[in-house]
């Protein structure tokens, strides 16, 4: 998630397309929380693991 996130962000920006700055910022901040919770070994959305 915290690689689309940044491709999306790099698109936008090279692009100038807002929407996905947006959303490539959200991505990359989202997976970024979601990989610290699942390096601490919490359990995220009702899982132990991901895979």
């Amino acid at each position: 998630m915290i690689v689309l996130g940044l491709i999306l962000l790099l698109v936008g920006l090279l692009a100038d397309i807002g929407i996905l700055v947006t959303l490539g910022v959200i991505l990359a901040v989202i997976g970024a929380i979601l990989a610290l919770l699942g390096s601490t070994g919490r359990a995220v959305g009702g899982r132990n693991h991901w895979f």
